[in-house]
């Protein structure tokens, strides 16, 4: 049983049980615990934890757990005077306050018990380098002034690091020209915010990764899209798109696209940097999957900003997606006075990105722990992608663009942890996700990924966050399974309106 799960049901029957003991009476020790459930003392630890942060227990050094005493009933609190604030919108209101979170929540939230998580956005925990970061961090608190106040772009060390790794051999960035950021999504948020004013357009990819539309909107921001084909963004219609919209700013992952996978062709690079430079336009270059290249993936090419003289390329990149979704460093790239402006909305924001979490990432990626670790996340990648497209061959109609009216892979990557699935026209993208999970497997529907009404029904799934080839197969099954109860469902519908 995963830990995180064998948790969650241990705090779960505790609570249950709690009714046989009286208020302040000693729950059964932890040894007690261990022995009864055959689990091991950290989920007996967690699960407590768990209940003492809902106030149903109290833990006592040396002493053990105890039943909290009953609290006092909490009087009725109205808040429905919260429904007229937070909707009403004065007249220069340029975007409204709410903001739609649905497609991040999607991939941040734990699967229950024994659904299979074909939609998560973070490497599995048997991927992740728990060891190499457990040392690392040990090793960084240790560090003299680790617990110091940090410079506010960021420890110069790990500045220049990352500068080396955007830059790359070419030398195209110094420490200088780098923020450290809390993470990939706060440096995304910081460069919307730094690069547009509320109410202007932004061009976006479609499809595009939604929790960068939901920023945008959170920011006040018109996502406009400009459609994809296999090579990446369509530059005909990226220059169009500027002349007609007044953009001043185009977001793009040219690298292992989310979710489509694809990576920007080499012709189309220059001809990008060509048309927002005429267009007096930043591009925001997200290069979140470069460290989730697969083994048997061509050479990378390297990043937008590294071929930019100009300074009209703002660089956003993480090292979360590669370790821990709690390893949240990441870091924005730029030549010229945005940096300045990307600095200033930082440290309103955020002030810094802890000292501690800086020096544990640079411990890491100074270790010989961090090279083994990408080689094993490129190897799994590479295998759980070959698994999973096979699955959907024999389950769910082929991982490769199938005839009319069957479902199929666009693209199928040799980098990231995603496909992406064009499903037959007509299909119930919501009723499927759906299905799907009541079968016992998370899937994300497609229509959050889009800015605007989409061209057909999709599907993304997902290949990292699964436990492994094992569970990629049934997770494949389970959803060919929901497929045909809404096919058939539809074909009966059909039927009925004859």
């Amino acid at each position: 049983m995963h830990e995180r799960s064998s948790v969650a049901e241990l705090a779960a029957i505790l609570r249950d049980g709690l009714d046989r003991y009286s208020p302040g009476e000693k729950l059964p020790s932890s040894r007690a615990l261990v022995e009864r459930h055959r689990v091991s003392p950290v989920t007996v630890s967690r699960a407590l934890a768990e209940l003492a942060a809902e106030g149903l227990v109290i833990t006592r050094p040396g002493a053990g757990a105890f039943r909290a005493e009953a609290r006092p009933r909490a009087r009725p609190v109205d808040t429905s005077w919260q429904e007229v604030a937070l909707s009403a919108e004065a007249a220069d209101d340029h975007a409204p306050r709410g903001v739609d979170a649905s497609g991040v929540l999607a991939t941040l939230a734990a699967p229950a018990a024994g659904v299979i998580e074909l939609n998560g956005g973070y490497l599995h925990p048997g991927l992740q380098p728990e060891r190499a970061l457990a040392a690392a961090l040990a090793r960084a608190g240790r560090r003299p002034g680790a617990w110091g106040r940090p410079p506010m772009e960021g420890v110069s060390e790990l500045r220049a690091w990352f500068a080396r790794e955007i830059g790359g051999p070419g030398g195209a960035l110094a420490g200088s020209d780098v923020l450290v950021t809390a993470g990939g999504q706060s440096a995304l948020t910081a460069a919307l915010r730094a690069l547009a004013p509320p109410g202007a357009p932004v061009l976006v990819e479609s499809p595009t990764y939604p929790g960068m539309l939901a920023a945008a909107r959170a920011s006040g921001l018109r996502p406009v899209p400009v459609p994809m084909d296999a090579d990446g963004v369509r530059t005909d219609l990226l220059a169009e798109a500027f002349r007609a919209s007044g953009a001043r700013l185009f977001v793009c992952q040219p690298l292992f696209q989310n979710p489509t996978g694809a990576v920007l062709a080499a012709g189309r690079r220059a001809e990008v940097l060509r048309i927002a430079r005429a267009a007096g336009a930043f591009v925001v270059e997200d290069d979140f999957a470069r460290r989730l290249v697969h083994e048997d993936a061509p050479p990378l090419p390297p990043t937008l900003i590294a071929d930019d003289p100009d300074g009209t390329v703002v660089h956003v990149c993480s090292l979360t997606k590669a370790t821990s979704p709690s390893l949240r460093v990441g870091a924005l790239a730029a030549h010229g006075p945005v940096l300045d402006r990307l600095r200033a909305i930082q440290v309103v924001d955020s002030f810094f990105v802890p000292r501690p979490l800086q020096e544990a990432a640079l411990e890491l990626v100074g270790s010989p722990a961090w090279s083994r670790h990408l080689r094993v996340i490129s190897g799994q990648l590479a295998v759980r992608r070959e698994a999973l497209a096979a699955a959907l061959r024999l389950h769910f109609g082929g991982a490769e663009p199938a005839g009319p009216g069957r479902p199929g892979v666009r693209v199928v990557p040799p980098g990231g942890y995603h496909f992406w699935l064009r499903l037959p026209d007509g299909t119930d993208e919501a009723a499927l996700a759906g299905a799907a999970l009541r079968a016992g497997v998370a899937v994300a529907p497609g229509r959050p990924y889009f800015a605007a009404e989409p061209p057909a029904p999709h599907l993304r799934l997902t290949f990292a966050s699964a436990a492994g080839t094992a569970e990629l197969a049934e997770g494949a099954r389970r959803l060919g399974t929901a497929y045909e109860e809404v096919a058939g469902a539809g074909r009966g519908d059909s039927r009925g309106e004859g």
